[in-house]
């Protein structure tokens, strides 16, 4: 009866062997089937050995977590991003002056490749360039990036369209106005705002973009970058209060024959560069605040037409000075307007450039030196400029202060004793 077990036993897996053999024949895997199986067994391997490690089953459960939180992290924040206000087309001429710590540096500029005008946190971008269509400033390891752009042939629907495209960005808001466009959004691990305005066929614009981790001080600081941006500023309008322009224009009164001037203080602070063209290099000897005035001298300079000094200022004036070269087609023609002093200071306000001009009294004498400043006036928060006298009284006092020899001026044309200024900063 044993026997006769074994033997059925033994039948039984000789038949299953067989058919195993015959059901391989038919199924038996190409080259493409090996690499697969090759592959989940190496796979299931290592799957094997991470199974075996407690610290590497630890490690990749960190992982998965880490990702999925940053993957939540990023899409919470792009939800946030698009629940705040979008960036304002329309500046808002009664908001207020935009005040920041010291330690930004916050400044309104004239960008000196584009022409366009912006504020700018200078002590938190420091390094300064040039760009592929512009300039760029960075902070030292590229958290924070500002750059203009100006395209000479472009068209605004196309670069609104192109700029939301562009690699990496999630757009929170936009808008396009005839006149110009803002975009906001994040961008791969940074958020970005792009503000541009075009006039005909030309586009100037701004690209700020900075870390996520910086948003909790940039975020402000990025908005007021964008809303400050004016692509194509007036240049016989009033400048903003706090702009310092890179190439600023005034006159400067010949003071004596050996190369004194006066010239406004503010014109000649924080220069790089003086220049007193036909004569060359200037050097800011002193300067008060006070009166703004300020001694330039020209080293090498001889046989000049001091300004003759008045007994004082009179109602009727004749304003002599050089006008910036953006309101007379880039020229440094010496020419006089004539005003009045009133109580409110000089009326009417005279052009750009002409702060440091002569004020000339009905005898020909220097009755002071106009002063001209941004101002805004009180109520609906317009720009306008102020022309203010410094009065000859305070000219003379400051020039014996720093030992300026007041010698008896030959009576000259007051055109002969002014001169352009020019400051070049960084």
């Amino acid at each position: 009866m044993r026997v006769r077990v074994a033997a059925i036993v033994i039948g039984l897996l000789a038949a299953g062997t067989a058919a195993a053999a015959k059901e391989f024949v038919a199924h038996k895997p190409n080259a493409k089937t090996e690499r697969a199986v090759g592959h989940q067994k190496a796979k299931s391997k290592t799957r094997l050995a991470t199974i075996s490690n407690p610290a590497a089953i630890a490690v990749e459960r960190a992982g998965n977590k880490h990702h999925r939180k940053d993957t939540r992290a990023s899409r919470r924040h792009h939800k946030e991003r698009e629940a705040e206000p979008a960036i304002p087309l329309d500046r808002d001429a009664t908001a207020p002056t935009i005040n920041f710590a010291p330690d930004i540096g916050w400044r309104l500029i004239e960008d000196p490749v584009t022409g366009a005008r912006l504020g700018l946190p200078e002590k938190l971008v420091p390094l300064a360039g040039a760009s592929r269509s512009g300039s760029r400033w960075t902070s030292a390891q590229g958290q924070i990036q500002i750059e203009t752009f100006r395209l000479t042939e472009a068209a605004l629907p196309a670069l609104f369209e192109q700029e939301k495209k562009t690699s990496r960005r999630q757009i929170a808001s936009s808008q396009l106005a005839p006149d110009g466009f803002a975009i906001r959004g994040v961008q791969g691990l940074k958020d970005f705002v792009v503000r541009a305005a075009a006039h005909g066929s030309e586009i100037r614009g701004v690209t700020i973009l900075y870390d996520q981790a910086t948003e909790g001080r940039m975020e402000r600081i990025g908005a007021a970058v964008a809303s400050t941006f004016t692509g194509f500023p007036d240049p016989q309008a009033a400048a903003q209060p706090g702009l310092r322009r890179l190439v600023e224009y005034g006159t400067a009164i010949v003071v004596s024959s050996d190369g004194d001037f006066v010239a406004p203080a503010h014109i000649t602070e924080d220069c790089q560069s003086i220049a007193l063209p036909g004569l060359g290099h200037g050097e800011r000897i002193a300067a008060d605040k006070a009166s703004d005035l300020a001694l330039i001298r020209v080293y090498g300079a001889r046989n000049l037409a001091p300004a003759m000094l008045g007994g004082g200022s009179g109602g009727e004036l004749t304003l002599v000075g050089v006008a910036d070269p953006l309101t007379q087609a880039g020229a440094a023609d010496v020419t006089s307007a004539a005003a009045r002093l009133t109580a409110q200071g000089i009326e009417p306000s005279p052009k750009l450039g002409f702060s440091g001009a002569a004020a000339v009294d009905a005898n020909g004498g220097l009755a002071g030196m106009v002063d001209l400043k941004p101002a805004v006036v009180a109520g609906n928060g317009s720009v306008s400029r102020t022309a203010t006298l410094v009065p000859v009284e305070t000219i003379r006092g400051f020039l014996q202060a720093h030992g300026i020899a007041l010698a008896a001026a030959r009576r000259a044309p007051m055109a002969q004793s002014v001169m352009r200024i020019v400051c070049v900063r960084e």
